[in-house]
């Protein structure tokens, strides 16, 4: 671009670090922004600026809320015993879009990955371990994509809990497969025919 456009500039290279999005889709991005301003452009910055002040992480399980404890950790109506392990928040906001798991979940932050130096430590391993002392767990259900990391990290887990029943999702999730590609009805019945790990 020419002089007197390093916001914009900026603003492109910015929006080009999004997922899905690339330079050419940044620029009309923001180009589409530009034009809506008082619609889009502006409403979102204030949203952006909100969000960036107050959403922090759930201190009990990782979710992304405005609070120190987030909304499904306070409800009292989730607390049957059950805690859904995802990976990653996307994972649980693909659960709650499913509206079939009615428990608490743990977002791990990741999977185990030797090749990429990622032990237990390294995520939220340990606190899944304290809540399941502290907390009436019954079940932990791994809710893993079903990847080589997911599955090492599903045994894994397994392999620390033997004093709770530790289970899987079943059908309808593809070996590779991530939860937050999956619709609504694939969550559902893996959920309901998850098995034993």
């Amino acid at each position: 671009m020419t002089n007197g456009t390093e916001d914009l500039d900026h603003l492109i290279a910015l929006m080009a670090k999004l997922p899905g999005l690339g330079p050419r889709s940044a620029r009309r991005a923001v180009l589409h922004l530009i034009k809506k301003r008082s619609l889009v452009l502006l409403p979102l910055a204030d949203a952006m600026h909100r969000v960036g002040a107050t959403v922090r992480e759930c201190l009990n399980c990782g979710n992304i809320c405005t609070s120190d404890i987030c909304d499904i950790c306070q409800s009292e109506k989730r607390a049957n015993g059950q805690i859904a392990v995802v990976e990653d928040v996307a994972d649980l906001w693909a659960m709650e879009r499913a509206k079939v798991f009615q428990g608490r979940y743990h977002v791990l932050g990741g999977t185990l990955s030797a090749l990429d130096a990622i032990g237990p430590e390294e995520l939220r391993i340990p606190q899944l371990m304290d809540r399941v002392k502290t907390e009436e767990v019954t079940e932990v259900i791994i809710a893993l994509g079903a990847t080589i990391d997911g599955q090492t990290t599903a045994h894994y887990i397994a392999d620390q809990l033997p004093t709770v029943q530790v289970t899987s999702l079943a059908q309808g999730v593809p070996v590779g497969g991530e939860l937050d590609y999956l619709d609504d009805g694939t969550i559902t019945a893996a959920l309901n025919a998850r098995k034993a790990l």
